[in-house]
């Protein structure tokens, strides 16, 4: 089957291809090779959000904690590149419904790393750990449908 899609797709090359490659083209992969590795990855992103969160109260903890945390949700956002592939997750990311979210995660996984490391503000890196939570949810929940909706429904009855 996968000589048939290479000599349909315009590749009639013998050559195995390379793991990267493969990746990169999420439809040479089969689907539970890809579920398998959008679980590892997305499972080790948890393990690291959570062994940051552990290491939160040892000495220079919070340096540690934004560092584990902020590589946790990269490789969550990682993870689901093995689902439909790296060119259509970006594709995705960057449509016009999730934009500002996008931008929010992707700033403030920067802001939290400068803030530990650069400016030394440690009670500004928590409030951008915060911040990167609220915008990993709210992108996350964008491939829910209707589930933007639900939840600003909900905070607006609470609030009203």
């Amino acid at each position: 089957m996968d000589k048939l899609r290479r000599v349909l797709s315009g590749r009639e090359d013998n050559e195995e291809l390379g793991l990267t490659a493969q990746v990169l083209d999420a439809s040479t992969l089969s689907y539970s090779t890809r579920v398998k590795w959008f679980v590892i990855c997305f499972a080790a992103g948890i393990l690291c959000s959570i062994l940051g969160t552990a290491l939160l109260f040892l000495p220079n903890g919070l340096k540690l904690f934004a560092v584990f945390y902020t590589l946790g949700n990269i490789a969550a956002l990682a993870s689901t590149c093995f689902l439909m592939g790296p060119l259509k997750q970006l594709k995705r990311m960057f449509e016009p419904t999730r934009l500002i979210a996008t931008i929010v995660v992707l700033l403030c996984l920067v802001l939290t790393l400068c803030s530990v490391f650069w400016w030394g503000k440690k009670g500004l890196a928590i409030i951008f750990c915060i911040l990167q939570f609220l915008a990993m949810t709210w992108y996350s929940i964008s491939y829910i449908p209707f589930a933007r909706d639900a939840v600003i429904k909900c905070f607006t009855t609470c609030l009203s």
